[in-house]
């Protein structure tokens, strides 16, 4: 035997698993949390912002330009309310170096600490309170239908789930449907609310992910580039598919554990939102979202509305969220739609001839 037949045969290692959550930043974590909570942005006392990308994508997603003029000059009003607004009506004081902050740099000062970070954060609160008004009355004055709305809506989600398949993001079937007026009659007919005059799912996307782990990134991606956190709507929003604690505890997410805004276990405290018609093991996440629509196309129907309003309308849109393997389950059993309809139905029968007793 020759020398070369005594080598030690060297051993193969495998490549190592690219760690999911590598690019997640303090950001990214603040948003899903808050869209799987269903909390509002207005309870937060800072934002998470660490550069001037992060700031522009926030405002892509916002549907707003600052390097367009007259969005630019939006900005600019709109903060010079809301600082009026904070110190006439609510006798706080703002800084002068915070008044004069343009908004792009407002949003990173938000994102420090101490008392100029806390001005910002309750000038910027005030900002999206006045925009957000602002944008449903835009729509009251405008001559335009539901359906007209529906369809932006529809164009904008359909455009950014296929960028975000083009991006490699492992979206295995997505859809989308509108509520029927007999579905929302039956809706309302259901609602535990005496006075029950709000559907949320008038226009809803279901998206499934391949497999359980890709759910966290697709909910980034989300956030990034279609639904703004600070649009999502408080106390609507149902996750039965993420542990979220544990995501956090027991993957490199833990590195941002000690930067949270609110504490680890917040969510164990709150009650949890679920379906009352969905089955026993149900598993999704479900969140609504007011999601701001530009309707610069309309706004020549009417004089004068864009330096009034603005050009961003908002229209109620609900997800859901699931994995290819949840969504399987889901549709077994007492989980099926089927299942869930006739629940529903059955509820209703009985109030409407009974009355349903406390």
């Amino acid at each position: 035997m020759d020398e070369a037949d005594t080598q030690p045969i060297p051993t193969l290692t495998a490549p190592a698993t690219p760690d999911p959550f590598a690019e997640f930043t303090l950001a990214d974590v603040e948003q899903i949390r808050l869209l799987l909570r269903g909390g509002s942005v207005i309870d937060w006392h800072r934002l998470a912002f660490s550069d001037a990308e992060q700031v522009r994508r926030f405002l892509a997603v916002q549907e707003v330009d600052p390097s367009d003029p007259r969005d630019s000059a939006r900005l600019d009003r709109l903060r010079i309310e809301a600082i009026e607004y904070s110190e006439r009506y609510l006798d706080l004081t703002i800084p002068p170096e915070v008044q004069a902050t343009p908004v792009p740099d407002l949003l990173l000062l938000a994102s420090g600490r101490g008392k100029k970070e806390t001005a910002a954060c309750t000038v910027l609160k005030a900002m999206h309170v006045i925009h957000h008004l602002a944008g449903r009355e835009l729509l009251a004055k405008l001559p335009v239908a539901d359906v007209e709305m529906f369809s932006l809506v529809e164009q904008k989600v359909l455009r950014v789930i296929e960028e975000m398949r083009r991006a490699g993001l492992p979206v295995v079937e997505f859809a989308w449907s509108r509520k029927h007026r007999d579905a929302q009659i039956l809706k309302l007919l259901a609602k535990k609310e005496t006075l029950a005059a709000q559907v949320y799912d008038k226009i809803r996307f279901r998206l499934v992910a391949a497999t359980a782990d890709d759910v966290l990134p697709l909910l980034r991606e989300l956030c990034n580039r279609l639904v703004p956190f600070n649009y999502i709507v408080p106390g609507q929003s149902e996750n039965a598919l993420l542990p979220f604690r544990k995501l956090l505890e027991q993957t490199s997410l833990r590195r941002l554990i000690p930067d949270l805004q609110s504490d680890i276990g917040i969510e164990e405290r709150e009650p949890r939102v679920s379906n009352e018609f969905s089955g026993p093991s149900y598993r999704v996440i479900n969140f609504v979202a007011d999601l701001p629509v530009r309707v610069d196309q309309f706004l020549c129907r009417s004089d004068d509305l864009y330096d009034q309003f603005g050009p961003i309308g908002f229209v109620l849109t609900e997800f859901q969220v699931v994995d290819q393997q949840a969504a399987i389950d889901n549709e077994r059993g007492e989980n099926s739609h089927d299942q869930y309809k006739e629940r529903q139905v059955a509820r209703v029968r009985a109030r409407l001839t009974r009355g349903i007793k406390p």
